[in-house]
């Protein structure tokens, strides 16, 4: 246990050190935040309506329901990326194949790989709801942190496993999973993202009750929204586990085997 700690931690002081010499993108990505969370702002003053909130939950505003989907889909983004970057970038640098060979467990280094990207979003995220409580209202007082938490790492777990079989094609195929996007893109519409899918035709509500990121977000909004408990939000979070308990070991079994296939085929550092 100790050495997987010190294993993750080297992981996440590599990541932070190369971040550290870049300082520009965290002040541009906090002014970044500032204009996001405006825009949801004054678009929600425009686009509101009597017919609009009765649709929304219970209690909320459409620049809150809008404003958690967004700054949700950018820590969704990153676990289903976050993989393939990480596989890109150890290919361009040339240290793939050294970081492959050494002791580390693989889902210790898939961990590890994770570990300051998920960090950094987490913070991107608490930015965007720091701009929107101090400056437009966002009502922060009403979360339960609790299950908020509880939510994230569901979520956080569920989503690896489907950016783990992402980086699985992209070591494999040296191209973009175009699976990935095409899921990003279809929840952007039935995923509950900028509106609820109440509002959605029969046939569109029936798809997003199948998809993984309504849930995700419907459990996110109740409990930082709505102050939801963890009794509250039980379905949602039992969905993603289930998810995640079924898509992590998978996942972790494909890119093992894509991993043993490009080293025969001596494709595996291969751009």
């Amino acid at each position: 246990m100790i050495r997987v700690a010190r294993d993750l931690w080297l992981f996440f002081r590599r990541d932070l050190t190369i971040a550290r010499t870049y300082r520009a993108p965290f002040i541009l990505e906090a002014i970044e935040a500032l204009f996001g969370a405006a825009m949801f702002y004054y678009m929600s003053r425009f686009v509101d309506s009597p017919q609009l909130r009765n649709s929304l939950p219970h209690g909320t505003s459409y620049f809150a329901f809008a404003l958690v989907g967004w700054i949700f889909f950018e820590y969704l983004h990153t676990a289903i990326d976050t993989f393939d970057q990480s596989i890109q970038e150890a290919r361009d640098s040339g240290t793939l194949e050294q970081l492959l060979i050494t002791q580390t467990s693989l889902p210790v280094m898939l961990a590890g790989s994770a570990l300051y990207p998920f960090s950094a979003a987490l913070l991107r995220v608490g930015v965007y709801v720091a701009w929107g409580t101090a400056l437009f209202g966002f009502p922060l007082r009403n979360a339960n942190w609790t299950a908020v938490a509880v939510v994230l790492l569901a979520t956080l777990l569920a989503f690896s496993g489907l950016g783990i079989l992402s980086a699985s094609y992209v070591l494999l195929f040296k191209r973009g999973n175009p699976a990935k996007w095409l899921l990003l893109s279809f929840s952007n519409v039935a995923g509950g993202m900028l509106f609820p899918t109440s509002i959605l035709p029969d046939w569109l509500q029936f798809a997003a009750r199948l998809n993984p990121v309504t849930y995700a977000l419907d459990g996110m909004r109740a409990a930082l929204l709505s102050g939801a408990s963890l009794s509250a939000v039980w379905r949602y979070v039992v969905v993603l586990f289930l998810m995640a308990a079924i898509l992590l070991p998978m996942s972790i079994v494909v890119f093992s085997w894509t991993l043993r296939r490009t080293k025969t085929t001596g494709t595996l550092t291969h751009g």
